[in-house]
């Protein structure tokens, strides 16, 4: 049986003193293996291959039949690690609280503490700015949220 902390370990190898990172590692039932990969600028396919080509050199797929699956961390996946908490620094967040409240914002810091959110909000004419610190111990999920204006 494959060990998604083993898989873990021999990417991170791979991409040692590079500015990617192995988001999520996902070992299910037949050995059917799921890799997220994000960068703290950005990821290509190109990256994606090179990462599921050294998988398959370590691992032989004659010894472990596997099925794999190497790609980015999405817009639509959750924040993670702190790593992308501080790579989205500046982007517009939806925060789901684990008091099932949601906080939405811009997310302007981030450390090994929590996150700082701010927003404006509009009511009746009267704007009210308001920043919030968030531990991680309180966040269920976060999201950047997608927007084509």
């Amino acid at each position: 049986m494959i060990n998604a902390e083993e898989i873990r370990k021999t990417i991170e190898q791979k991409l040692d003193s590079t500015d990617k990172f192995v988001v999520e590692v996902k070992v299910k039932p037949g050995n059917n293996i799921t890799v997220l990969l994000d960068s703290d600028t950005s990821i290509s396919i190109d990256d994606c291959i090179a990462v599921n080509r050294h998988i398959e050199s370590v691992y032989d797929r004659e010894t472990e039949d596997y099925n794999l699956v190497v790609s980015s961390s999405g817009l639509d996946q959750p924040y993670k690690m702190l790593r992308q908490y501080v790579k989205n620094i500046g982007r517009d967040v939806e925060v789901s609280l684990l008091d099932k409240s949601v906080f939405t914002g811009k997310l302007v810091a981030a450390d090994e503490s929590g996150i700082t959110v701010y927003r404006k909000t509009k009511v009746k004419k009267v704007e009210t700015e308001e920043s919030r610190k968030i531990s991680f111990s309180e966040i269920k999920q976060t999201k950047e949220i997608i927007s084509f204006k």
